[in-house]
């Protein structure tokens, strides 16, 4: 019999009795689960990857405006009209140091003598009456860090060495962003750029060889995988070409943006060719929010920043996909270089990201322990997003999800007996040093609300799945096989509620909006069978290092032999406080519960004879944790 779950993990968004449903108004639920540092964001954010101008121009600015107040404010104006020329020449020089503008003299009206009369601040004896006064007006411009056109510039007399200092202090001109500056296409694509986090990327599509040439020769761009969205590419760090051309300073701020990916995903046209393929922007625009806010998620990707570029591939790009073509078996896309396919004007969504690591359809696991940890990584990562967001994925399969070592040098190989017995554990889960992340929201379905207006309406980001003709193919092998089956169960969740009946049932416009979380337990039941029937054999453990030789000690024989005498057992060589049986007998005793636990898993989420009150993978954590499977402190 199920235990009720915990009152923290699934009270709200789910019922055992029946199945949860969505609210429409309260603020920004807590997340659960501890997170890294916050993601270093946007690397070409700006004119190049090791500057920030913003700060710098805002500095000098401000400097240059403090150093003209402060010298000002030291300056004496003398009233009397007969001042002579030697007095005004230090106030005219300093002046003209500081590009202050004088403008001509006004003339005030007669004032009274009472005022008039009134001793000056900078003299003691008081003057004699005047009947006018002179005013000078003085006007601060701080110096421009861009440079204007010639036509727009105001005319200076400046000769002799001061011409060739101003010369010499021109800033050179950042490098541009290359926008595109046709007002159709940035109108077609404005729903894209308003979720940009940098004004760079705000303000308008930008070249796609403009976009790629801020990296200069410092990043080498590599592709790691494609799909039927796009593509991803990631930048490396050349750090021989870095170190030649940057100092240490500069080179450690280009590190601490770490190793980002990109996921280049072409868009589709307005009109012409590209108008009936490729990605919406509808559809890209739903990601992108949801990738902004499942980023505070531990399990989920790290979102960067949003780029819409146009144009033809850049060499490094294109230099990345051909080597990719020549060594991977899997390259199906088009060759962005064909013109059939992508015209000139092709747009182009780049998504930043943190590198989640290896896909988990590329890796061999072989480890029971591995797989422990891959599979309930997923499925609380999944149980935080439905209480945070009431999330659905709706396309988890291996390919989705990614794994990345914790181990300082990224070794990923399975950990060996002796590793397992030196680490202490209250559950078993973590022992592999393995961590998962969920990845691609492009059909997945969230609540999105403001945290600053509790009151406003919940936007609901989904996708219509129905047009994607993803429920209709047919495997033609057991992998496939069971991929398709997955997505023909999951639509029948939605439309029926039984997950078994996959008759194909007329499609009804605004379903996919609405919240099924059982789909999260239909691919968490893919996922497990996928890791427990793809199981590699696990290599053999190697075997106990020799301890060093020592010096043999004369009194050994006589120790010995008094020990036979007062009848003392020899004593068995122990690992840390454990005997090698004690150990062996309590890892293999481990072993075997974690296997029957996931085996247990299979039956509480068999779609027939399952459990019914299973409704979400919070759920599910939930029972883990009762069941002690889990530890409370591996879920918050």
């Amino acid at each position: 019999m199920l235990v009720p779950p915990s009152p923290t993990i699934a009270t709200h968004a789910t019922s055992w009795d029946s199945k949860p449903t969505s609210r429409a108004g309260g603020t920004q639920r807590r997340v659960y689960g501890k997170r890294r540092v916050d993601a270093p964001r946007a690397v070409l954010e700006q004119g190049s990857p090791m500057k920030t101008l913003e700060k710098a121009i805002e500095k000098s600015v401000q400097d240059a405006v403090d150093c003209i107040q402060a010298k000002l404010a030291e300056v004496t104006l003398s009233e009397s009209p007969a001042e002579s020329e030697n007095e005004r020449k230090p106030a005219e020089s300093l002046h003209k140091e500081n590009k202050v503008v004088h403008t001509s003299t006004r003339r005030l009206e007669p004032i009274e003598s009472e005022i008039a009369s009134t001793p000056s601040p900078v003299q003691n004896t008081p003057k004699s009456e005047k009947r006018y006064e002179r005013m000078v007006e003085v006007r601060i411009t701080p110096r421009k860090i861009e440079t204007e056109p010639p036509s727009e510039k105001k005319h200076e007399r400046v000769t002799g060495s001061k011409a060739r200092k101003a010369s010499q202090k021109k800033c050179t001109p950042r490098l541009s962003s290359g926008c595109v500056p046709d007002e159709k296409v940035n109108a077609y694509v404005r729903a894209v750029l308003d979720e940009a986090l940098t004004p760079v990327a705000a303000q308008a599509v930008q070249k796609f060889s403009s976009w790629a040439a801020r990296a200069g020769n410092m990043l080498e761009v590599v592709k790691l995988a494609e799909g039927s969205y796009g593509e991803v590419y990631k930048m490396r760090l050349r750090e021989e070409v870095c170190m030649k051309e940057m100092s240490k300073s500069k080179l450690a701020r280009l590190r601490a943006y770490g190793d980002g990916v990109f996921k280049v995903v072409p868009l589709r046209a307005q009109s012409g060719p590209g108008s009936k393929k490729f990605t919406s922007i509808e559809e890209i625009v739903s990601e992108v929010k949801m990738l902004k806010y499942l980023d505070p998620i531990p399990g989920f990707a790290r979102f960067r920043e949003i780029h819409v570029v146009q144009g033809r591939f850049p060499d490094s790009f294109q230099a990345a996909w051909d080597r990719y073509k020549k060594t991977k078996d899997d390259c199906i896309n088009p060759n962005p270089s064909s013109k059939r396919v992508y015209p000139d004007t092709q747009l182009w969504a780049i998504v930043e990201m943190d590198d989640a690591g290896c896909e988990l359809e590329k890796f061999s696991w072989s480890s029971i322990f591995q797989i422990y940890d891959i599979f309930w990584g997923v499925a609380m990562a999944l149980a935080r997003a439905e209480e945070y967001a009431l999330f659905e994925h709706r396309d988890l399969h291996l390919g989705n999800v990614c794994i990345k070592t914790t181990r300082s040098d990224g070794c990923m190989a399975p950990p060996s007996d002796n590793e397992i017995m030196r680490q202490s554990w209250t559950s078993g889960f973590g022992l592999s040093t393995l961590e998962t992340t969920i990845i691609d929201y492009s059909l997945s379905r969230a609540e999105l609300r403001a945290s600053d207006n509790p009151d406003r309406i919940v936007d609901i980001a989904s996708s219509d799945l129905d047009k994607k003709q993803i429920f209709d193919a047919i495997g033609r092998d057991e992998d496939e096989i069971l991929l398709r089956d997955t997505y023909r169960h999951m639509r029948a969740e939605v439309y029926t509620g039984n997950p078994v009946d996959t008759a194909k049932t007329p499609d009804i416009p605004g379903i996919w909006a609405e919240y099924a979380p059982r789909t999260n337990l239909i691919w968490l039941l893919f996922i497990l069978k996928n890791l427990l029937k793809d199981r590699k054999r696990e290599p053999s453990q190697p075997a106990a290092t020799r301890p060093p030789l020592a010096p043999c000690s004369p009194n050994k024989h006589m120790e010995t032999k008094q020990a036979r005498k007062s009848g003392e057992k020899a004593k068995k060589p122990v690992l840390g406080q454990i005997s090698i049986t004690d150990a062996d007998k309590k890892l293999a005793d481990l072993k075997k519960a974690l296997e029957d636990r996931l085996k247990s898993v299979l039956d509480l989420l068999d779609l027939e004879h399952g459990h019914k009150d299973m409704c979400c993978a919070a759920d599910l954590v939930a029972y883990a944790i009762d069941s002690q499977w889990l530890s409370e402190e591996d879920f918050f």
